[in-house]
């Protein structure tokens, strides 16, 4: 019993989700972020798709696609 509460509690201190992946329009005039790689907000994005991060992608003042929310 003492074995399992000490892994859970190592577990559950040391346990740091994954960092949530977004998509945006490489151009500097990008303004939206989107969850799917495929959103039909993407579709006309003639600079290439970027992945990185949801903090980095508000980080940049983008907000979520409207397809997407």
């Amino acid at each position: 019993m003492k074995y399992t509460l000490l892994i859970l509690f190592v577990f559950f201190t040391s346990f740091h989700p994954p960092e949530t992946t977004v998509f945006i329009c490489g151009s500097t005039g990008a303004k939206k972020y989107h969850y799917k790689e495929t959103c039909r907000g993407l579709s006309s994005c003639s600079h290439g798709v970027v992945k990185t991060s949801l903090k980095q992608a508000q980080g940049y003042g983008l907000t979520l696609c409207g397809w997407e929310d």
